[in-house]
């Protein structure tokens, strides 16, 4: 009962209500906050730390900023927002504001990408076939999930495709510059509010043991320098029964691919992805080839139950 009158006295007032509604829509950094309340940032902060501290949003620490977004189990603040008017004024007035910095900020993401040569796509790079791969993908999936996490999200294109499959969406990346790409497109396409993106690295993912029924890498683990490690830590937060889906580069002798784009691994084998898998609490379920000047494999796992792994 206690959790509860907590959360209700941080919800009950009215800047905490408009930072609950401009939050639900997608991730903003105080500043960006300041800046669509007219407020100044002590007094803000002073309200952030409050509806934290009752579990109403999520801090997540990237760079020299910190943004805010309703965590995934905040179906109070989701409750107390629905009954909130559309038509507010007021409401109206931030939602106008936050679509401009949203703006702001994919302007100026993509202007730093052009500007240091990083606008590119590594599947449209290597000539891949990005609608053959994206298809697999979804044949891969089933049609409902419940909580689904993208390592290596990149712009979010995956997290956008997968969008009406999923209730909650999470996809992690290494990079700002990528997050502030991927947050535009989220919100751009309206997706903010079931699809989320934060810095992460992929060994050390700051997520809850059994947490998601779907892990995605797309195009990932070919940069890794441990892959084992990396898919034992995304077997981690993967509930058991869960799919695991790992598609990247099958083999190849293509060193000028290796040099061209940094890639660690010349793509992997089925023997050594199995042993990996094995390893991490998977198993493997199935495979699916797409060929291409560079073949691409899909590797679809299963996460093993906890007595299943006692007993191996």
């Amino acid at each position: 009962m206690e959790d509860l009158l907590t959360q209700l006295r941080a919800a009950a007032e009215p800047t905490r209500l408009r930072l609950l509604a401009l939050c639900a829509r997608g991730a903003f950094n105080v500043s960006e906050l300041c800046a669509v309340l007219g407020q100044s940032q002590p007094r803000l902060s002073r309200h952030l730390k409050l509806l934290a501290e009752a579990n109403l949003l999520e801090r997540l620490p990237e760079g020299p900023h910190v943004y805010f977004q309703l965590p995934a189990g905040a179906d109070l603040a989701r409750l107390i927002l629905a009954r909130l008017p559309e038509d507010e004024p007021v409401l109206q007035a931030d939602r106008r504001q936050a679509a401009r910095i949203a703006a702001e900020r994919a302007r100026a993401a993509s202007e730093a990408f052009r500007r240091d040569g990083m606008d590119w796509d590594e599947i449209r790079a290597l000539g891949l076939d990005a609608g053959a791969i994206e298809a697999a993908l979804l044949d891969a999936l089933p049609p409902s999930v419940e909580h689904l996490l993208d390592i290596g999200t990149g712009t979010g294109r995956l997290l956008e495709l997968l969008a009406d499959r999923a209730r909650r969406a999470l996809g992690v990346d290494a990079s700002r510059e990528m997050l502030a790409l991927a947050r535009a497109r989220l919100s751009e396409r309206g997706l903010a509010e079931r699809c989320s993106v934060r810095l992460a690295d992929m060994y050390r993912l700051p997520l809850a043991d059994a947490r998601f029924d779907v892990v995605t890498l797309q195009m990932v683990l070919h940069y890794a320098e441990d892959p084992a490690a990396a898919l034992a830590e995304a077997a981690r937060v993967l509930a058991p029964g869960g799919s695991l889906l790992v598609l990247d580069l099958a083999p190849h002798d293509r060193a000028e691919v290796l040099s061209r784009f940094a890639h660690r691994w010349p793509g992997f084998d089925d023997a050594a992805m199995a042993g990996w898998l094995g390893g991490a609490g998977c198993a493997l379920a199935g495979t699916a080839q797409l060929p291409g000047p560079l073949e691409v494999r899909l590797w679809c796992a299963t996460r093993l139950p906890a007595h299943a792994l006692a007993v191996a």
